[in-house]
C-alpha cells in the first residue's frame, strides 16, 4: 500500500530543518535545481541527479494502435516524450535486492 505523497510545502520544510536553513532559500533551490533539469534535457537531452537517477528525453517511433471505445484502428504519431530512469542506488535502497536461495 502506498502513502500520502510528500507534497513541496513538506519538502521544503524537511529541506529547510536539515539545511539549517530558511524555507525561502530552500525554495530557491529547489526552483534553481526544477529550472536547471528542465533546460539541461531540452539541451543536451539528459540531466542527471547523483543517487536518484536521470531525466532523459527520448523519442517514441509511430505506430498503430486501437481507439479503446470503439476498437478501430488509429495511427498514433512520432513524439518526444521526457523519461525518468531511477539511478540504482537509489532503486537498492528502496527496494532491497531480493537474496539468491
Amino acid at each position: 500500500m502506498v502513502g500520502k505523497a510528500m507534497t513541496k510545502t513538506q519538502l521544503l520544510t524537511v529541506i529547510a530543518e536539515k539545511a539549517g536553513i530558511t524555507k525561502v532559500s530552500a525554495n530557491n533551490i529547489l526552483d534553481i535545481i526544477t529550472s536547471t533539469a528542465c533546460a539541461e534535457t531540452k539541451k543536451n537531452g539528459q540531466f542527471i541527479i547523483p543517487g536518484i537517477g536521470k531525466l532523459v528525453k527520448a523519442h517514441s517511433k509511430a505506430r498503430k494502435g486501437r481507439n479503446p471505445q470503439t476498437g478501430a484502428e488509429i495511427k498514433i504519431p512520432a513524439k518526444t516524450v521526457v523519461k525518468f530512469r531511477v539511478a540504482k542506488a537509489c532503486n537498492d535502497a528502496v527496494v532491497p535486492a531480493k537474496k539468491k536461495k
